[in-house]
């Protein structure tokens, strides 16, 4: 692995842990952090000008197939943003991982979101709880109100075990 890709893969990491933080708080997923996803996609690509057009054309089919799930209302804007901008950094091998491990990190998520719904309704938390149980309480409260899974962290730990796989 040259110098520019695990530069621009520390990058992309450190954007990944950015998004799923931002999205448990908000459940947004900013246009600029999918847009440097995907320059950084590029410039790690460079080496190979081949590679780069691989790469571009399955984030277009990817983004037609995702398209369609995102019109029946299955998956947010944002995460379908997301994952596009990670797969064009990727080859098709790496965005069947990416698709892979962000699916099982979603079934767990889900299955957290669900353990969660049978604890009991925290108090507000009080200023100067802990971090986790502020966390605790405004998801509970989410929950209550049928709000989405933050699926951003998911995508974010698909696209971090990808990107971690040039390392080792």
């Amino acid at each position: 692995m040259n110098w520019i890709a695990t530069t621009t893969s520390c990058l992309e990491i450190a954007l990944l842990f950015y998004v799923a933080t931002i999205d448990i708080a908000t459940r947004l997923i900013r246009n600029e952090i999918c847009l440097a996803l995907a320059f950084l996609g590029i410039a790690g690509q460079l080496a190979g000008p081949m590679q780069v057009g691989q790469s571009l054309i399955v984030a277009a089919i990817l983004f037609l197939v995702l398209f369609v799930v995102y019109q029946r209302g299955m998956i947010g804007g944002g995460d379908v943003k997301l994952l596009v901008a990670l797969a064009i950094g990727l080859p098709l091998t790496g965005v069947i991982e990416l698709l892979t491990v962000t699916a099982l990190a979603g079934g767990a998520l889900a299955a957290v979101h669900l353990m969660m719904r049978r604890l009991p309704y925290p108090r507000l938390a009080p200023a100067g709880s802990s971090l986790v149980r502020r966390v605790y309480a405004v998801e509970r409260w989410r929950h209550l109100r049928h709000a989405p899974l933050p699926y951003g962290v998911a995508i974010a730990c698909g696209g971090i075990w990808t990107l971690n796989k040039g390392f080792f």
